[in-house]
This record gives C-alpha cells, sequence and structure tokens, in this order.
C-alpha cells in the first residue's frame, strides 16, 4: 500500500468490518476476525518502518480490547523499541487514545474527501475522522486514498487542525467508479498542502494527474 514502508505485519486477521468499496480487501473472503499468535514469533527488528494492520483496521470496534493490547504489547518489545517504528492507520481513530500510545509508532487515519459519498464506506465519518485527530497530540500522518472529489478550502482546514508529520496521496486503482477531482484541481490542492507539510504522492495518482511533470518529485 506504502512504498516508503518496509514492511506490513497483520496479526489481526480476517473480513473488515467497514467494507470499503474500493479496499482490495472487497474481492476476497478472509474469513472470521481472529488474532493469529503464531506472529507473535516474528522478528519485527528487520524494519525501520512496519505498517501494522494493513489487511484490515484492527481498531475498529468489533475489534476485542485484548487483541488490540496484545499487538501493542508485542511492538513494545525491547528487541524492537530502538530499531523499528509502527505505523497505525485506523478509520476509528478513537479508539487509539483508549489505549497506551506507543512512542516508537506514527497513527494515522485516512481521509478520502471532506465530503459525504453514501454507498462507500460503513466507516465512521470523515469529519468525524479529522476531528478525533486534531484532538492528539502524537505522531500523525493523514492518507488521502484513494482520493475523492473535494473542496479544497475545507480539507486544506481540516489538514491544518490535524498537523500531520506528511500526508500520503494516492488514487483509486481499481477503476470502482468513485466521483474523483480534476487534474487542475488536485494539482493546487497538493502545491497548497507542501506549504502545511510533507506530502508523498503515489504514482497511481499520475492517471488523474495526466502530466506527472506537473508535481515536483515526491520524497
Amino acid at each position: 500500500m506504502y512504498p516508503w514502508v518496509d514492511y506490513t505485519w497483520n496479526p489481526i486477521k480476517g473480513n473488515c468490518k467497514y467494507q470499503c468499496r474500493y479496499c482490495y480487501n472487497q474481492r476476497f473472503d478472509f474469513g472470521e476476525l481472529r488474532l493469529d499468535r503464531r506472529c507473535f514469533s516474528d522478528d519485527l527488528s528487520r524494519g525501520k518502518l512496519i505498517f501494522v494492520g494493513s489487511s484490515n483496521d484492527m481498531w475498529a470496534d468489533n475489534v476485542p480490547d485484548e487483541w488490540i493490547n496484545s499487538v501493542l504489547d508485542y511492538c513494545r518489545g525491547t528487541q524492537f523499541r530502538f530499531t523499528t517504528t509502527f505505523l497505525f492507520q485506523s478509520k476509528n481513530p478513537i479508539r487509539f487514545g483508549e489505549f497506551s500510545f506507543l512512542d516508537n509508532a506514527i497513527y494515522g487515519t485516512t481521509i478520502e474527501t471532506n465530503r459525504i459519498y453514501p454507498g462507500v464506506s460503513l466507516a465512521p465519518s470523515v469529519n468525524y475522522r479529522a476531528s478525533v485527530m486534531a484532538d492528539y497530540k502524537i505522531r500523525k500522518m493523514v492518507g488521502i486514498e484513494p482520493v475523492m472529489d473535494f473542496d479544497p478550502q475545507p480539507l486544506l482546514a481540516w489538514i491544518r487542525a490535524i498537523a500531520p508529520e506528511f500526508v500520503s496521496i494516492g488514487a483509486d486503482s481499481k477503476k470502482c467508479d468513485l466521483p474523483e477531482p480534476s487534474a487542475t484541481r488536485l494539482i493546487g490542492f497538493i502545491n497548497a498542502l507542501r506549504s502545511l507539510t510533507e506530502v508523498r504522492t503515489k504514482s497511481n495518482l499520475n492517471r488523474l494527474l495526466k502530466e506527472t511533470t506537473c508535481l515536483a518529485t515526491s520524497a
């Protein structure tokens, strides 16, 4: 999902509650939600940045507290503490605050747009995600993927309030017939966003940008 992570780690497996229309998970049946305790023997010291829970939302409200605590306890292991940073990303970021934050972690949420598009996802609304993330004083990031058509100024205001270390922007790779912004709107937004934080663009965004030279080289 992200070219800037070293690898992903998924100790919580199964179908995701939020059933986002654009997610690759929707093409498969991963079975009932479960904690795979075999993952707790994995060596996580090999990577500098590890995305935990890339295959579903481990912070959804149907995931037991015990499972989340087990994952966090393993990430706190002394053998990983000084060598590895973990990325946690959720569309239900209110649960981040229900557990002790890790010092060696970045917490993120997905904000595809500032608008409400019915039928795209069963996740909490984007404005709710944004307001929750703005209250946290931790290391943060925002994923705008897949980017859907938006209103630039309100979305920029959300990002400014969240104050993330960086924003990652990507497009719909599966052609899910989502409402998408024009190249002009997207380029203007990215340029404005760069005055607020680091912007990391994914290669699939080129389909919307039409001309890759419109963007400076991303980090």
